[in-house]
């Protein structure tokens, strides 16, 4: 059987936000304020983590999309001739390019 730990988290938090979670609170039938906090924090964290890892699944994901960020290639002939079109397209139906 596994060992529960108890650990704390001490946070100050107004009057005004303590009535309004504890309200939250015993709306959704939580036995008590500790037990909704843990219960929220701990869903959003999960969820947190989901869409962080739909994103980027891998450590290595993380690691390319970051250095193409910091260390762009030199655009290649395929995007020059892909920007060329665009400006082209955008002179040619009068849309203002905010771009250049």
């Amino acid at each position: 059987m596994a060992t529960i730990v108890n650990d704390r988290i001490d946070v100050r938090i107004s009057k005004e936000q303590k009535e309004l979670i504890k309200f939250a609170s015993e709306l959704k039938g939580f036995k008590n304020l500790t037990e909704f906090v843990v219960f929220c924090i701990s869903n959003e964290a999960n969820r947190i983590i989901l869409e962080n890892n739909l994103i980027l699944k891998s450590f290595e994901d993380k690691k390319v999309f970051i250095d193409a960020l910091l260390n762009p290639p030199k655009p290649n002939s395929k995007l020059k001739n892909a920007q060329l079109n665009y400006l082209k397209f955008v002179e040619s139906n009068g849309v203002e390019n905010s771009s250049s």
